[in-house]
């Protein structure tokens, strides 16, 4: 694959910057709209806590609360991602099999450590799509993941455009991977290790079943247990209709992951992995109750990360070159010595 070097950086003024994070969120938006049958609607900044339908994300995370002075006695929480809530959001709306809904998510994250790649601010493109039975596989998840693949290809085109020096970097295609196989070749490895190996090798692949124990006992990583189905039978004996997105990126030198996805959880799935995960206790929450009584819509949905795709594609060494976010006074002054600004 075509290889980039730090040299060829475009430096763009501050402003000149916050430009070209806009135009290639609102392009990339507009692609991913298009190929997957999108519609925009308005996401939620906060949620009442105990329903069910804030997010885990890998099981352990707490999500930020407050007392809010209207709701006495109601605990409020800032979102951690959409999951559930678009999926609710799907049945609410009549959203047919073969469409589905996008929306600019803003979180908060205060378990996340900080790093050129992570922050405690989160921004992602939430998408969810309405599928039919005979869509819960793996041939359709891997079709949607060439549709969103070709949408980075496509805004990574625009973006060359406007600034001629950023050459085009990632593949034509984007390689197909289940995270068994990944553990076979490369027994030695711990899995961001075998991330970096397959992703320096391929340029783009998807790593599929993400959440289920491998053959040594241990996932590749942990998936909270109810919203992806990580361990209904995919090929072989291989499990997961799930997966992560992640590139080669040619500035950092390391994986670079863009998008978490896969196909929801029906009752089957969700049962098998809330006992899995010794978790039955949630069937008594309301979006849980609502998925076992047949009220939400089998679905397929994922998060794309808005600053870590302008951070790619505008070759940045930081996230906070493409965020505002908060940061360390100490970090930010070290980084100004290395001519990194942060927004």
């Amino acid at each position: 694959m075509q290889q980039i070097t730090e040299s060829l950086q475009t430096k763009l003024s501050r402003l000149d910057r916050e430009k070209a994070i806009s135009g290639l969120k609102d392009y990339f938006k507009s692609e991913i709209k298009t190929r997957l049958n999108l519609h925009e609607v308005s996401a939620p900044l906060t949620v009442i806590k105990g329903t069910g339908i804030n997010d885990d994300l890998n099981g352990i995370e707490k999500p930020v609360q407050f007392l809010a002075k209207s709701l006495p006695g109601t605990k409020v929480e800032i979102v951690q991602s959409l999951a559930k809530w678009k999926r609710l959001k799907l049945a609410e709306l009549g959203v047919p099999a073969g469409q589905g809904i996008i929306t600019d998510m803003r979180a908060l994250r205060p378990d996340e450590i900080i790093s050129p790649i992570h922050s405690i601010f989160v921004d992602q493109w939430d998408w969810e799509r309405s599928i039919s039975i005979k869509n819960r596989n793996l041939d359709f998840l891997e079709s949607i993941v060439k549709d969103i693949y070709k949408s980075i290809k496509e805004t990574e085109r625009y973006i060359v455009g406007l600034f001629p020096s950023l050459k085009a970097f990632l593949p034509k295609d984007i390689k197909f991977i289940h995270s068994e196989e990944l553990q076979y070749r490369y027994p030695k490895l711990s899995p961001k290790q075998r991330e970096k190996v397959v992703a320096r090798d391929h340029g783009a692949v998807f790593i599929i079943g993400i959440g289920h124990e491998l053959v040594d006992g241990v996932p590749h990583d942990l998936r909270a247990p109810d919203y992806d189905d990580w361990s209904t039978p995919a090929v072989g004996n291989y499990k997961g209709l799930n997966g992560d997105i992640i590139v080669w990126n040619p500035i950092l030198k390391d994986a670079f992951e863009i998008s978490s996805m896969g196909i929801r959880v029906d009752k089957k799935s969700l049962q098998h992995q809330l006992s899995l995960t010794k978790t039955e206790n949630r069937l008594s929450l309301s979006f849980h109750s609502k998925l076992m009584n047949d009220e939400l819509p089998l679905s397929i949905g994922g998060g794309i990360g808005q600053s870590r795709l302008a951070m790619l594609l505008l070759r940045k060494k930081h996230i906070g070159e493409v965020q505002a976010s908060i940061w360390p006074e100490v970090l930010k002054e070290d980084l100004k010595k290395s001519g990194i600004n942060l927004l």
